[in-house]
């Protein structure tokens, strides 16, 4: 299947489920789950028909007249669920309309996990409650099914992967600023995944969401293999959520990925479920920006009496005049930091505000570039996220460049203007754009084959640790990336003030709601 093709048919499934909850008056959020759950049982139906049709294949060209009877062994040494009949696809597509198809789902759900343990408690069991009337809940889950059907049985197997992140997207765009908490953009987590080169080894998140960091880890393994192994031999996964439904949605996009990891399901301010001092080799997140100790109702998010004296948090705790926690940015940036071996590198996202935050934070970053683990910061322009107002930046870690030239220096990159446009509200980066900056990276490491690295007006600079001092121990790109005025053509000029004018009238309408509800408030009042 084509590129191309491909991306026609993510199209038309995902437009098939959106017409499918407008006509049922669900929610997306509603459906995310027990539709991500059928694109996985789809999955699983294809490669084992597939493996089945290998096993009586061996089977066959066996001589023996007695063969010992086929059992689920035999698909777990292919890296395949076994299924049972009433848990394939083409049983569920062969059930009677007026069958309770719901409870059929679910039925089947419960024999995948007890033939395949691993999966135990990750997949949705919730196929009845789609709608209040039986009838059309069935008729709900028959239209699904029948749309996933559309998948053809000869598809490739990261076709299947691609199909599962198209939708995590689409559902997190749906969502808006809410899904930061479970998914990154692709381009994102691809970007820093080319930066930390995770070749080999351990890689750990302990903010994993739905596992977009390994799947595309796994990627990157594969994709720069010298020899074709299993991508399991090459790394290990862990990671830690305290969102049990997040936490499904991470082991379901592993397992059609062809993945396994071990997942915690913890609160990561307080428990380190993998004792992870020192453990790993790369290390990946996009972490909840800007959490303080205490909600706006002053209720406690983050108890700094629980977390004093964890290793973790060795360079000390962001505490406020009150004994609150100011801000949790630097209790990740130390987790991820004492998470790394002597040779470990990490790549996160963070927000900018983390670049030149004062008080107990200012001297927790002071430590940390002291100590000369601070590589590489890449500036982040706005739209990139679901939340289209906000921007960001990307930190990476390197605990290795302290035996090379790049000791007691930091890069800095200005990648604002790096952008492809997706729509009014959402950017991406394309492939290219990603090996642009990356490509940035590598020469700046001096490695084989990617030339000699020089600064770029406007895009790039290497900083010392003592021009980093002077400037107030900032982390800020701008600070240092001197930023190159540039002509705005007059088609980008007209484009951009018609999305200003209609964002003016927008707002303008806003107001005047707002304006005469406070009229009418007060007249209640008065």
């Amino acid at each position: 299947m084509t590129t191309n093709n491909r991306k026609q048919l993510h199209e038309r499934l995902w437009s098939a489920a959106v017409q499918l909850r407008a006509n049922s008056g669900l929610k997306l959020n509603e459906i995310s789950e027990p539709i991500l759950g059928l694109i996985f049982l789809k999955f699983a139906d294809v490669r084992f028909k597939r493996a089945t049709e290998e096993i009586e294949a061996e089977r066959n060209k066996k001589t023996q007249s007695r063969k010992a009877p086929v059992s689920p062994d035999h698909y777990k040494s292919k890296g395949v669920l076994f299924l049972p009949e009433i848990a394939t696809y083409s049983y569920l597509m062969s059930l009677p309309e007026s069958s309770n198809i719901g409870k059929a789902i679910n039925t089947a759900m419960k024999e995948i996990e007890a033939k395949n343990t691993d999966l135990a408690g990750v997949l949705p069991q919730d196929f009845t409650s789609l709608h209040k009337v039986s009838g059309e809940n069935s008729k709900i889950l028959i239209t699904l099914l029948k749309n996933f059907n559309q998948i053809p049985d000869d598809i490739e197997g990261d076709a299947f992967g691609e199909i599962y992140e198209y939708f995590l997207g689409e559902f997190a765009r749906a969502e808006g600023a809410k899904a930061g908490e479970f998914f990154t953009p692709q381009s994102i987590v691809k970007l820093l995944v080319e930066i930390i080169e995770p070749y080999h080894g351990q890689i750990y998140d302990p903010a994993c969401g739905s596992g977009g960091m390994f799947v595309q880890s796994a990627n990157f393994v594969k994709s720069h293999a010298q020899k074709k192994s299993q991508v399991m031999n090459e790394v290990a996964l862990y990671g830690q959520e305290k969102g049990s439904s997040n936490i499904r949605t991470a082991k379901m996009n592993l397992a059609i990925h062809g993945l396994s990891g071990k997942i915690a399901e913890v609160n990561s301010f307080y428990t380190d479920e993998f004792h992870s001092v020192g453990k790993f080799d790369f290390v990946l997140a996009n972490p909840p920006f800007n959490v303080k100790g205490k909600d706006k109702n002053k209720q406690i998010v983050i108890d700094a009496e629980k977390i004093k004296g964890d290793p973790r948090y060795y360079l000390g705790l962001p505490i406020t005049g009150k004994g609150e926690i100011s801000n949790a940015n630097y209790l990740w940036m130390q987790m991820f930091a004492s998470a790394l071996n002597d040779n470990g590198r990490a790549g996160f996202v963070m927000a900018n505000s983390a670049s030149d935050a004062g008080n107990a934070e200012k001297e927790i970053r002071k430590k940390i570039i002291d100590a000369g683990m601070v590589d590489v910061i890449v500036s982040v322009g706005t739209n990139m996220f679901m939340n289209a107002t906000l921007s960001c930046a990307l930190w990476f870690f390197d605990k290795r460049k302290s035996s090379t030239p790049r000791k007691n220096k930091v890069l800095f990159i200005n990648a604002q203007d790096i952008f492809t446009v997706i729509d009014r509200a959402h950017n991406t980066w394309t492939d290219e754009q990603i090996q642009e900056i990356s490509g940035i990276v590598r020469r700046y490491r001096g490695e084989e084959g990617e030339g000699k690295y020089i600064d770029i007006k406007g895009r790039c600079k290497m900083v010392t640790l003592k021009e980093i001092i002077d400037n107030g121990y900032s982390l800020n790109p701008g600070r240092y990336v001197e930023i190159v005025e540039k002509e705005m053509s007059n088609v980008v000029f007209d484009a951009r003030m018609k999305e200003l004018s209609g964002d003016f009238t927008s707002l303008t309408d806003e107001a005047h709601k707002l304006e005469k509800k406070i009229q009418e408030d007060w007249k209640k009042i008065l």
